[in-house]
Order: C-alpha cells, then structure tokens, then sequence
C-alpha cells in the first residue's frame, strides 16, 4: 500500500485483488457475449433457411399437383366431346324431304 490506512492491510489486498480479476475476466466475458450472440445469429439464419426451403417444397408440390390435374382435366374433357362426337349420329338431310 502507498500509504498506512486505519484498514487492514489484508482487507484491502484482498478488495485489490477482486478487482483486479474483475478487470482481467472482463475480455473473455465480452469476446464470450459476442460468440453467444453471433452463434445465436447463425442459428436463427440457418433456421429461416430452413423454412423458407420446406415452404418452397410445399409449394412446388402444390404447383405440380395442379398442374397435373389441369393435365388430366383438359384430357378428359377431350375426350368426352369426343365421345359425344363419335356416339351421336349425323343428321342427315334428305332432299325435298322437309327441312
């Protein structure tokens, strides 16, 4: 100590000595917080990503899934006039019969 205090002197080393490890775990506290926050950063990234790629998925299904039932619709209804088409006899127009 500088100077003779009415304290004693292992009272104040020990005071000085808490401090000083206050001051020397300061760094590694901080540089701790930063790694926290920036793994938590990388996650939350990592998590968005994730959804974004399964909601991609799900709607590039939906748009497959349309797509092919409006394949399949229009067929069908093809081949439904089609049908009608094939099963439906001609009208046939005799001349000087009617109209």
């Amino acid at each position: 100590m500088a100077f003779p205090t009415a304290v004693n002197d292992q009272i104040t080393d020990s005071v000085t000595q808490a401090n000083v490890k206050v001051l020397g775990d300061a760094p590694a506290l901080s540089m701790g917080n930063l790694f926290q926050a920036t793994s938590q950063a990388l996650a939350n990234a990592a998590h968005n990503a994730t959804s974004a790629q399964q909601q991609t998925g799900v709607t590039a299904q939906a748009a497959t899934t349309m797509g092919v039932t409006t394949l399949y619709s229009i067929d069908t209804a093809s081949t439904g006039m089609a049908t009608k088409d094939i099963l439906t006899p001609p009208t046939t127009k005799v001349a000087g019969l009617g109209s």
